[in-house]
C-alpha cells in the first residue's frame, strides 16, 4: 500500500520563496496538523530556511503549530507560537500560548510565559470581546503571563475587504507598541493594511496559500499505487457489502483508504464522488473506501491501469495522511 505526494522540488521551493518574499518580515509560517501533508518535520526545516531569508517575526524565528502536542517536533531554533488554547499548559515556558477568555488564563496558573491575546472575529471561535479585553490582559498580568501580542483569526468566507474591516474595526482597541497577528489576507491587502497603520507591527500568519498554493500548484501531486486488477460483468458482487457492479470493466483495488484519511467525496451526484482518477478519467467507486484499499471498478472502453501503476488522488493534502513523499 503506497499512498504517495510527488513534489516537484525546484518549483515548490521557487512558489515558497515567492509567497515568503511578497508577504516580508511579518510571515510567520504555518506547521500544524499533518504537516500539509508533507510532515510536520519536513516543513519545519523549511521554515527555518525562510526565517533566514526573511526574518519573519523580526526578533525571532516564530513557526505556529496547532496544538501543545505538536511542540515535540519542533526544532530548538525555532520559537513555537499554539494557536490553539491549551487547558494544560506545556512543561516549559519557551511556546508563546494563546488564551481567549478568563478560563483559558486559569489553566495556566502556575506557567510564567508568553502569550497571544486571542480576539473575537466574526468566525466567533475562540477570542475576548473588545468590551471584555481590559479584564481579560488584566487577568494575564495577574497571573505574571507577558502579553506578547494580539491574533485575530478571520474567516474564509467574504473577501479582503471585508477581512479588513473587522481588523481596522479592532485597532482602536489595542495598543499600538504590540503587533496585532492576522490570517488569510492576500499579499496585497497585507501589504496595504501595514501601509496604511505604519506605526504598528502586523503578523500574518500563513499555511495553504505557503506550502501548497491557492488553488493548489502543479508542483504537488497525489497518488495512489495499484496492487490488483480482476474483470468483472455487471450483475457481479464484490467488496465488504457484496455491493453490486453496474456494468462490464475491471475491479481494480488501490492501495489507498480511511487509514489514510482518504474516503468518498461530498458530492450529491454519486458518479463523482470518486477521489481516483485515470488517464484523466474519474473511476468510479464500488464501495466506499475502506482502511487499506479502495476498490473501482474501470468501464470497459476507458484507459484501464496495471498493478505497478497510480491513480491520481483528488483528496485534501491537510487530511491525507501519506506513506512515501517522493521528491523529483
Amino acid at each position: 500500500m503506497t499512498v504517495r505526494l510527488t513534489v516537484h522540488r525546484a518549483q515548490w521551493q521557487a512558489h515558497v520563496h515567492s509567497v515568503a518574499a511578497g508577504y516580508g518580515a511579518g510571515l510567520v509560517p504555518v506547521v500544524k496538523g499533518n504537516g500539509y501533508g508533507f510532515g510536520r518535520p519536513v516543513l519545519h526545516r523549511l521554515a527555518a530556511d525562510i526565517a533566514d531569508v526573511t526574518e519573519i517575526a523580526v526578533e525571532r524565528r516564530t513557526v505556529c503549530v496547532g496544538t501543545v502536542h505538536e511542540l515535540h517536533d519542533v526544532p530548538d531554533g525555532l520559537t513555537p507560537l499554539v494557536l490553539t488554547p491549551t487547558l494544560a499548559p506545556p512543561t516549559d515556558d519557551h511556546p508563546v500560548l494563546t488564551v481567549g477568555s478568563l478560563a483559558h488564563v486559569a489553566a495556566l496558573a502556575g506557567w510564567r510565559g508568553r502569550v497571544i491575546v486571542k480576539l473575537a472575529s466574526s468566525m466567533r471561535r475562540y477570542g475576548v470581546r473588545a468590551a471584555e479585553l481590559p479584564d481579560l490582559v488584566g487577568a494575564v498580568t495577574a497571573a505574571r503571563l507577558t502579553v506578547e501580542g494580539f491574533g485575530l483569526h478571520l474567516p474564509l468566507a467574504g473577501d479582503d475587504a471585508a477581512r479588513r474591516g473587522e481588523i481596522e474595526a479592532w485597532l482602536p482597541h489595542l495598543p499600538p507598541t504590540l503587533p496585532l497577528w492576522v490570517s488569510h489576507l492576500d499579499q496585497a491587502s497585507f501589504t496595504a493594511l501595514r501601509t496604511a497603520h505604519r506605526e504598528r507591527q502586523f503578523r500574518v500568519r500563513i499555511g495553504t496559500a505557503l506550502w501548497h498554493g491557492v488553488p493548489r500548484g502543479d508542483f504537488l501531486h497525489l497518488s495512489a499505487d495499484v496492487l490488483h486488477t480482476q474483470r468483472v460483468q455487471a450483475g457481479d458482487t464484490a467488496g465488504y457489502f457484496h455491493t453490486l457492479v453496474q456494468f462490464d470493466g475491471t475491479l481494480v483495488a488501490v492501495g489507498a483508504g480511511s487509514t489514510n484519511g482518504i474516503g468518498a467525496l461530498a458530492d450529491p451526484d454519486p458518479a463523482r464522488r470518486s477521489p481516483f482518477h485515470f488517464a484523466r478519467h474519474r473511476v468510479p467507486l464500488l464501495e466506499r473506501p475502506h482502511m487499506h484499499t479502495s476498490m473501482v471498478v474501470v468501464p470497459d472502453g476507458q484507459p484501464c491501469p496495471e498493478v505497478g501503476g497510480r491513480l491520481d488522488v483528488q483528496w485534501p493534502l491537510t487530511t491525507t495522511a501519506i506513506d512515501e513523499l517522493e521528491w523529483i
